[in-house]
């Protein structure tokens, strides 16, 4: 048991040894800092644009909705979220957005 928490941590504490592994390592930060503020962004916009529809303010939902679509669609762009995802979470808060306009 105490052996194989050795192994265990031996590889935990593990750094590059050559140059160009770390700058692999440098440039995975950058990007996973940059992809976490791009899928926040999608999810901050998403929050904002379902609480506008839930106002049933047909214009509030529609920008809403509309600056939803530009940050999902960016961040499908950039490849920090797939295509296909973008649309599906696009489809699903048009399909929410429809019965709002429809009231108002």
């Amino acid at each position: 048991m105490l052996r194989a928490l050795l192994v265990v941590s031996k590889h935990q504490n593990q750094m590059a040894n050559t140059k160009s592994a770390l700058k692999r390592v440098r440039q995975t930060k950058v990007r996973t800092a940059r992809n976490r503020a791009i899928k926040s962004n999608v999810k901050s916009s998403r929050k904002s644009a379902l609480a506008a529809i839930a106002t049933g303010d047909a214009a509030a939902s529609q920008a809403g909705y509309n600056s939803f679509a530009s940050a999902a669609d960016k961040a499908a762009k950039s490849g920090t979220i797939h295509k296909r995802t973008a649309d599906r979470l696009k489809a699903r808060m048009a399909a929410k957005l429809k019965p709002a306009a429809a009231q108002a």
